[in-house]
């Protein structure tokens, strides 16, 4: 698979198919890799949408297990990503593009509305990752035990306080909601959206389902879409209707 550098980083990624660009982003949280849609997703978009999209997806940077490696810009944990994610994107000559994102893709998505809203034609937010008010510190704890944990055996140069603080700015520091952007900003977000609701701790169903009320052009699949296995293709056809309704003219 391909690699792409830009100064420190260096990110892993790969393409399938061809057409309007869709922008893959594999679920696991900070551990997200491109395995995790072969292995773990309920469904692969990059076999899925093959047909009709320019499918293309990414380790993310300093993911365990992932070939995607960087610096740690602890002062900046979502917008980070969100920048290697654009920058590949650019790269490839993408403009314009759909985005599809599993659990922690869901706020990746929302930080992508806010930081390149003329760019984003449309966003399925699968199962997506949210803040329970009852454990507020769920993503934080986790991540320092197992993530964070890895990271610090794998790189000598990443202390346990660079952790403590990447981890708090990017889960304790705004700790409600989506984590990357307000219920005002996605009740003034009229790109067109779809949200695939889950309800496991990490992925709360109650915000999914109160961001798909706030923003004015969302909807919703149905519930539950993957439970039983065998109702997994009416969402992937509800998706792949979604996207081809919002392609742009031409």
């Amino acid at each position: 698979m391909p690699i792409f550098e830009r100064g420190d980083v260096r990110i892993h990624y790969e393409e399938a198919g061809s057409g309007f660009p869709l922008l893959v982003i594999p679920g696991g949280g900070l551990n997200a890799t491109m395995r995790f849609l072969g292995d773990g997703a309920p469904f692969n978009p990059m076999t899925e949408f093959a047909g009709s999209f320019r499918c293309i997806s990414l380790d993310l940077r300093n993911a365990i297990g992932g070939g995607s490696t960087g610096p740690l810009d602890v002062a900046r944990p979502w917008d980070m990503h969100t920048d290697d994610q654009l920058a590949l994107l650019d790269h490839l000559g993408v403009t314009d593009f759909m985005v599809l994102g599993f659990c922690i893709g869901g706020p990746f998505i929302w930080n992508m509305l806010k930081r390149a809203p003329g760019r984003v034609v449309a966003g399925v937010l699968a199962q997506p990752s949210g803040s329970r008010p009852e454990m507020r510190d769920m993503f934080y704890n986790n991540n320092m035990a197992g993530w964070g944990a890895a990271i610090r055996a794998k790189r000598s140069e990443i202390s346990a306080e660079m952790v403590d603080t990447f981890l708090t700015n990017m889960y304790r520091t705004d700790p409600d909601f989506v984590f990357t952007v307000t219920r005002d900003f996605v009740r003034g977000c009229t790109t067109p959206v779809l949200v695939l609701p889950d309800d496991v701790p990490a992925h709360p169903f109650a915000v999914a389902m109160e961001s798909a009320r706030l923003a004015p052009n969302a909807q919703v699949s149905l519930y539950p879409w993957k439970d039983p296995p065998e109702l997994i293709p009416l969402a992937v056809r509800h998706v792949s209707m979604f996207l081809k309704a919002h392609l742009p003219a031409g």
